[in-house]
């Protein structure tokens, strides 16, 4: 696996670092297929809880680096178009992003220095996102005579009111974390992003996996179906729910006033 994207494990939280710090974190051809390759391992790991989503050094992600991908398309074919689809989706480029939506646990961006273009894309793409108050956040492909490309089209529109989606992509114009909060690109202002995601997947962690996976496949799916399919989605996830050992050990847990000692998911 690319050294682009480094990951630590400990009870069921993977620490996950964009490790380019000298480039601000800004996205390679490695880079990419870190992000990937992270990606999809994590989603075969049954003992998952939560993942925390962040960058090494003074920034979260730059964005891309034009630089490096000029260079490559002088000298050599990249190793893997980034606009190869494969049975996915999502582009090799946007699964770099839109990767952390299908994750079947949630996903915890702390965001710090900056994230611009597809780097906001790849925060866009968490669950939640912890961001510090002087954070900088830009939809900036608008900038290189571009549009967001890297899911970003489907994430932000869930987030903002569609004219504050496009004032950001028409404009590119940079917000503070705190700004980012109050327009609902952010989940909340934190002073120390990374510690209190950590602490937020610790917390989460510790519910009933089953019922965290579920929760996050039924709101993921509240703004892409119908009410009857919503619906019907609803019960059959909760049908699935109860009973079950973890559902059962969650009431156990609470009447006897103890830590729970949940199962991985089958």
């Amino acid at each position: 696996m690319s050294d682009r994207v480094i990951v630590s494990k400990q009870d069921g939280i993977a620490d996950v670092r964009l490790n380019r710090p000298d480039k601000l974190n800004a996205l390679d051809q490695a880079m990419f297929e870190g992000l990937v390759e992270t990606g999809k391992a994590l989603a075969a790991d049954p003992s998952l809880r939560a993942v925390v989503l962040s960058g090494e050094g003074r920034a979260f992600c730059a964005g891309l680096d034009f630089a490096g991908f000029m260079g490559m398309a002088r000298n050599a074919p990249s190793p893997r178009s980034l606009l190869d689809r494969g049975d996915s989706v999502a582009n090799f480029a946007q699964q770099a992003a839109w990767g952390w939506t299908e994750l079947p646990v949630p996903v915890i961006a702390a965001v710090h220095g900056v994230a611009f273009g597809g780097g906001l894309q790849i925060a866009l793409g968490a669950d939640l996102r912890l961001v510090a108050p002087d954070a900088q956040l830009s939809v900036m492909e608008i900038k290189w005579g571009l549009i967001p490309d890297m899911s970003g089209s489907q994430t932000l529109r869930h987030l903002v009111r569609l004219d504050i989606a496009k004032e950001l992509a028409f404009t590119g114009r940079i917000v503070s974390g705190t700004e980012a909060v109050a327009l609902g690109l952010a989940t909340r202002v934190s002073q120390r992003p990374h510690d209190d995601a950590l602490a937020l997947a610790r917390e989460i962690a510790g519910k009933s996996p089953d019922a965290i996976r579920a929760g996050k496949r039924l709101l993921n799916s509240a703004n892409l179906v119908s009410v009857g399919e919503g619906l019907r989605l609803e019960e059959s996830l909760q049908r699935g729910l109860i009973g079950g050992p973890n559902q059962i050990e969650a009431v156990q847990a609470n009447m006897q006033k103890r830590a729970p000692q949940f199962k991985d998911p089958a």
